[in-house]
């Protein structure tokens, strides 16, 4: 019996030390809409999201512009308009930072960690970083205003989107080179995200978002919020983010004038108008839990996404509503870090990691 009971004590302790833990960091400040004093925040997301802790930073200045990481490195990224910086996820403490010529924007990592996309926040084209130093690899020339970028979760595309242009610009990551554009869409891209096989993007003027094929390059559809006429917003764009449950069943769109976020079916082409989810402040961003339970407006909501209802709010150290559009869901075991999320809301169809 005693020997049943160490067995099972042992099994227990395994188990435990097994468990992945699943964090949500956050770096603020992170959003237009609100301040917080310059930090990342970190969040257990198995435990309701209960602040851990705050992890002490450099000054970011006014706002953080991008947020990435690789779990094959242990490192993450954070961007201002002039500098990056480098963390190691386990010791949490600087590992460099850069300052870099015509500054910084919304930058993207492949998952190797190897290369990072750095938009010129002053200029016309994108950096090329490695991802180890910082050093300037190569410069991948495009349009004025380059803004936001992503990495397709296989690592194979980089995906460029220009303030002052209506295409979205793909790049190989194994030649950084231009392989092809997606477009033209009805105005100039803001945020995006990508399927696969198929983009979705938030445009001036647009309540709602257009949907892009990522194979042909052509533009398939334009889809309003009903009844969304309206422009307006903090980003000077209705809708300012644009999103995927991971498996890629429903688009989230962000509706800035009618302070909510909209959900659309996305497996019907066009994607069909699902419903609405009422906020109290205005979003400029969404994003999503790696499994999907949970979607993360800008404003610290957070919502079950199955049955769409607000289930609490994101709380610093001191009680304060925490509103950034900058959060990045990393998971650990054992101390390891086993996998990091994605800034963007992408979707996980066809990759699980």
């Amino acid at each position: 019996m005693k020997i049943l009971c160490a067995a099972l004590a042992l099994i227990s302790l395994a188990d435990v030390q097994a468990a992945e833990q699943h964090l949500l960091y956050v770096t603020m400040p992170g959003t237009y809409y609100g301040g917080g004093k310059p930090g990342i925040l970190i969040f257990d997301i198995d435990a309701e999201h209960k602040f851990v802790r705050r992890v002490a930073t450099p000054d970011f200045g006014q706002q953080t512009k991008g947020f990435c990481g690789s779990a094959a490195t242990r490192k993450i990224y954070v961007s201002s308009t002039k500098k990056l910086w480098c963390f190691d996820l386990k010791t949490e403490q600087v590992v460099w930072e850069r300052a870099y010529e015509k500054g910084c924007d919304r930058m993207a990592i492949t998952p190797d960690g190897k290369s990072i996309y750095m938009p010129s926040i002053d200029g016309s084209d994108w950096k090329v970083i490695d991802g180890a130093t910082g050093d300037v690899i190569k410069s991948i020339e495009v349009r004025d205003g380059p803004h936001n970028t992503l990495c397709s979760l296989d690592g194979a595309h980089a995906y460029l989107a220009s303030l002052k242009y209506n295409k979205l610009t793909v790049v190989d990551t194994r030649t950084h080179e231009v392989e092809r554009e997606i477009g033209p869409f009805g105005s100039a891209i803001r945020p995006f995200t990508v399927s696969s096989t198929l983009c979705y993007v938030n445009i001036n003027g647009l309540r709602g978002f257009e949907v892009g094929d990522l194979r042909t390059g052509a533009k398939l559809h334009r889809v309003e919020v009903p009844g969304g006429k309206g422009g307006g917003g903090k980003h000077g764009c209705p809708s300012h983010g644009v999103g995927l449950t991971p498996d890629e069943r429903e688009v989230w769109v962000t509706d800035s004038p009618g302070k909510a976020m909209q959900v659309f079916d996305a497996t019907a082409s066009p994607p069909k108008y699902l419903t609405e989810i009422p906020l109290e402040f205005e979003p400029g961003w969404i994003n999503f839990s790696i499994d999907g339970r949970y979607a993360y407006p800008s404003t610290g909501d957070i919502i079950d996404a199955k049955s769409r209802k607000i289930i609490s709010v994101l709380k610093d150290e001191h009680g304060e509503r925490s509103m950034s559009e900058k959060l990045l869901q990393v998971n650990l075991r054992n101390g390891e870090v086993t996998a990091v999320g994605n800034q963007f809301a992408i979707g996980r169809k066809h990759n699980k990691t």
